[in-house]
């Protein structure tokens, strides 16, 4: 098998070490940055084979919400109640209980529907605290970026919300365009890697007139932490009062348009950074079907 190279030539003795502290009880995180790995497929081969220790697993209490639940229907409690009261599923609670007896109905219909959507309102705190967990975990996943890993993720980032050149329009100039500020944020970083200094970026906000038009301004200014000399004049969108507008309210600021000026090498760069990847993305393609 062919290990990366530089910092990870000797795999095996780095192995060798992140075994041992897998044997600690070191959690994956712990351990790469003990050993300053961020590259997460290293390290899926360096802890291959080895257990995670018994504190870094979740714990099924699945058993314990059973057994409580079905002591609540042998109470008399419908599910909806019992829903309520450990804020598990019905779905979870019909299995577990569905050998025992009914309980007798003695509330009217109103108080049933009360309690019925409180459970719902259970389970929606439920999805929404398994929905955190999830997302904190997956970005718990990415750790450090390293200068390769911004590289392509920039590159795919301006091919996907850059503008092209066109067979019909030829304009080779690299222009972005985005209202997440986040993205706006990792394709300044990735600018910043590609060494474009800020003297040759020019900025433009595009807003709904009906909007906090100077809020918007100040808040994209802050962002970047431009001059105010590199922001043009705000456009402004003009809609019909019958336009049934879904991008309101305080979050909204508008798109930010970031143009790099004398940009026509760089675009033929990135175009051809993006095809090199699409042909190394398929070469691993192949490779992964056979």
């Amino acid at each position: 098998m062919t290990h990366a190279s530089g910092k990870y030539a000797d795999f095996e003795g780095l192995r060798e070490k992140a075994l041992a502290l897998r044997r600690e009880g070191l959690s994956r995180r712990q351990i790469r940055d003990r050993l300053y790995v961020d590259n997460n497929d290293i390290l899926n081969r360096l802890l291959e084979g080895e257990p995670a220790p018994e504190w870094t697993k979740r714990p099924d209490a699945k058993d314990g919400l059973r057994t409580k639940a079905r002591e609540l229907r042998l109470q008399g409690m419908t599910y909806d109640q019992i829903q309520v009261e450990l804020g598990c599923s019905k779905s979870s609670i019909s299995l577990w209980v569905r050998d025992l007896p009914k309980p007798e109905r003695k509330r009217s219909r109103e108080e049933a529907s009360a309690i019925a959507r409180r459970g719902w309102e259970v389970t929606l705190q439920r999805r929404e605290a398994e929905r955190v967990r999830t997302k904190r975990a997956a970005e718990d996943e990415i750790g450090s970026l390293s200068p390769r890993e911004l590289f392509l993720v920039g590159v795919g980032l301006y091919w996907a919300e850059g503008s092209k050149s066109k067979p019909h329009r030829s304009q080779e100039r690299v222009t972005f365009i985005n209202s997440d500020p986040d993205m706006i944020s990792v394709y300044l970083a990735w600018l910043r890697l590609l060494g474009v200094p800020p003297e040759h970026l020019r900025f433009h906000v595009h807003i709904h007139e009906t909007a906090d038009v100077t809020g918007a301004e100040h808040y994209w200014a802050d962002l970047t932490g431009a001059a105010p000399s590199a922001f043009g004049k705000t456009s402004l969108k003009r809609h019909s009062p019958k336009t049934n507008r879904k991008n309101t309210g305080e979050g909204y600021r508008g798109c930010l348009v970031v143009r790099v000026l004398k940009s026509a090498d760089l675009y033929r760069r990135i175009e051809g950074w993006w095809y090199g990847i699409v042909g190394a993305a398929k070469c691993a393609d192949q490779e992964n079907r056979t």
